[in-house]
């Protein structure tokens, strides 16, 4: 279990708790509908067992962990649940992607990927299958990147402002150092420069050797990078030709994907009324950049830094 990003400042009791639990739930949700005994929740987040068993039992308590009597398995609950209904609606954009991503999967036989930024990381929401026997494993829903690691992750960090760039590298060099060793920050500022010479990133197998991707940033209707589309493949389903058919076919579904929300904007205005609209109808009129970040949530439901390009 990798902890990304966590603050310079010492934390209290509490917050470390409250951290360590969620770190918990994250590990649930990686690991899909089979779950993991109490032993493999300790070792994969690193908890000693007393811990690892007190916070996992209180999450079972608050409903938001079910454990299996039969199996000794843990497994997410219907808290959970509950939670992800309530925050799904303000994710139209990985609605709106569905159909795509799953005609990508089917049209190249391929391994395709969903992610939206957030902060300094990048969040896989949802990969789709295609039928080549081949597949990529490397990837599941709910991990979390530092922005530049993968093809989708360096896509969108290639659309932000350089200045923005700088800072994002300085601030998860450490963490990819140490987990992947691949991806310097010269590596990625060669893998920028393509992308934007080309409209998407062609990742050469950076943080896994056997697998390479291409990946491009979506974004919203201010032009401002939330998500990217990628698509995995062992080597020799990339070479240069098809690579490049591809990377067209991602950047015309990226481009479908921004007319989609556009499209969906107006009604989606009118049913959150004043408090949501309001905000975003003044990120579009004024320059202040508070407003844009409060409005992005009405959009997309992801964070994003300001865009460069």
């Amino acid at each position: 279990m990798r902890t990304d990003d966590l603050p310079d400042k010492p934390e209290t009791a509490g917050a470390q708790t409250l951290r360590r639990g969620l770190a918990v739930l994250r590990l649930l949700t990686r690991v899909g509908p089979g779950g993991l005994r109490m032993g493999e929740i300790g070792r994969r987040s690193g908890l000693n067992k007393a811990t690892a068993i007190r916070l996992t039992r209180t999450l079972v308590d608050e409903g938001f962990v079910l454990h299996d009597q039969a199996t000794g398995a843990y497994r997410l609950g219907p808290e959970a649940f509950a939670v992800g209904l309530a925050a799904e609606p303000s994710y139209e954009l990985q609605r709106l992607a569905v159909p795509s991503l799953r005609a990508l999967a089917l049209e190249s036989g391929d391994t395709v990927f969903f992610t939206v930024l957030h902060g300094i990381e990048s969040i896989c929401l949802s990969r789709w299958e295609g039928d080549y026997p081949i597949r990529n494993q490397l990837v599941k829903a709910g991990d979390r990147w530092p922005l530049g690691v993968g093809a989708g992750s360096c896509a969108m960090l290639a659309a932000l402002a350089d200045d923005g760039i700088a800072n994002i590298l300085a601030r998860n060099a450490a963490q990819r150092a140490a987990h992947y060793p691949g991806c310097t920050d010269e590596a990625i500022h060669r893998l920028i420069k393509e992308a934007r010479a080309q409209g998407y990133c062609l990742n050469p197998g950076l943080v896994l050797e056997s697998s390479w991707a291409i990946g491009v940033p979506v974004y919203d209707v201010n032009h401002r990078p939330v998500a990217s589309i990628s698509l995995a493949a062992i080597e020799s389903r990339l070479g240069p030709a098809r690579r490049a058919a591809l990377g067209n076919r991602l950047m015309q579904t990226s481009r479908e994907l921004t007319a989609l929300q556009a499209a969906a904007q107006p009604a989606r205005t009118a049913a959150a009324g004043p408090t949501c609209g309001k905000p975003a109808t003044k990120a579009r009129t004024s320059g202040d950049s508070s407003s844009r970040r409060q409005a992005a949530p009405c959009s997309t439901g992801v964070s994003s830094p300001s865009s460069g390009r």
